[in-house]
């Protein structure tokens, strides 16, 4: 979820966006638990419940004014947490080459690098871009399908390409969005040893106290 530049972004804790992104990081095991079964429809069931509760907890926090830090920070860790675990799984199962989960795994690894940099020259963690959430969104479309043609092989012929268009895009967006964060933390980076306001309007300089909501 990610919050307009105008908007609100409060303290709260019990958000419904909130409970929406914890449910979502509660589901990761049951449904490692389930695809390891072989238990496919309902792992789907699973998968699917977590694609619509990340749709539903951006929608919310927006149209309801619910956008919060906690949420700000929940929201893209239950993502990308479904999204590692989804990639793990299927490619252990087998149902995706692991060349697929390298790339998409790369990519968190080398963010998380420029966090781990960003974090060093006193600047806050990346915020979520919308090219991420794209991305994002593409994979939470592309692996159910890619499972519904493990689950319902009759079907292949008609999902199978169309899960992995979604999901060479996704991958190719993933990137795509992890190099303007570099190119935004590059910015940030070298106004600091410039002595002037750095140009990029997606990082901000971290806060030690911050007692505002």
């Amino acid at each position: 979820m990610e919050a307009n530049h105008d908007q609100l972004v409060s303290t709260r804790i019990a958000t419904i966006p909130n409970v929406l992104s914890v449910l979502r990081l509660g589901l990761v095991p049951i449904f490692l638990i389930l695809l390891f079964a072989r238990q496919d429809v309902f792992a789907l069931l699973v998968l699917g419940f977590s694609t619509l509760t990340d749709f539903l907890d951006g929608l919310i926090a927006r149209k309801f004014n619910q956008v919060s830090r906690l949420g700000q920070l929940l929201d893209p860790a239950a993502d990308r947490l479904f999204i590692f675990a989804s990639l793990v799984g299927l490619s252990v199962r087998e149902i995706i080459p692991p060349w697929f989960a390298v790339v998409v795994l790369g990519r968190e690894l080398f963010l998380a690098f420029i966090g781990v940099v960003l974090l060093q020259h006193k600047f806050s963690p990346l915020p979520v871009h919308w090219l991420g959430k794209l991305a994002t969104f593409c994979l939470f479309i592309a692996l159910p399908l890619l499972l519904l043609v493990e689950a319902l092989p009759g079907v292949s012929d008609l999902t199978a390409p169309v899960a992995w268009a979604l999901a060479i895009w996704g991958a190719f967006l993933y990137w795509w969005a992890a190099i303007c964060y570099l190119r935004a933390a590059r910015v940030a980076i070298r106004s600091t040893h410039r002595g002037t306001p750095a140009a990029s309007v997606t990082l901000k300089p971290r806060r030690v106290h911050d007692g505002h909501n």
